[in-house]
């Protein structure tokens, strides 16, 4: 299974936290880049945070500082810590992987930010 699988999407209220996981099967998990991005309705698809095998990190401007992308290469799984979540960051969040010019996307997880 070359997709990405996400879970751990859900309601919250605003302030508070989530952390999304994103399952790659295969091996050498180690080498991909793996990445976070959000699409909210009516808007354009968006980076949201990645990290490429060396562990270098990039976050997109919105979320630096509140979120936290981390990876597990023995477990294939690569986690985004969400805090202090507000309502603009209720979206579908995706999963992302490359290598080269293979590319993958996941399904998607729902996040919704409301009181």
């Amino acid at each position: 299974q070359v997709q990405p699988v996400e879970s751990g999407g859900g309601l919250v209220q605003p302030g508070g936290s989530l952390r999304l996981s994103c399952l790659a099967s295969g091996s050498i998990f180690s080498r991909w880049e793996m990445g976070w991005y959000r699409q909210a309705a009516g808007k354009q698809r968006e980076l949201v945070a990645s990290i490429v095998s060396n562990g270098e990190i990039n976050y997109g401007d919105s979320v630096n500082g509140r979120f936290h992308i981390s990876r597990d290469n023995d477990k294939n799984i690569v986690y985004l810590e969400m805090n202090n979540l507000k309502p603009e960051d209720t979206a579908t969040y995706y999963c992302n992987r490359r290598i080269g010019s293979r590319e993958y996307w996941g399904q998607g997880t729902q996040v919704t930010v409301s009181s």
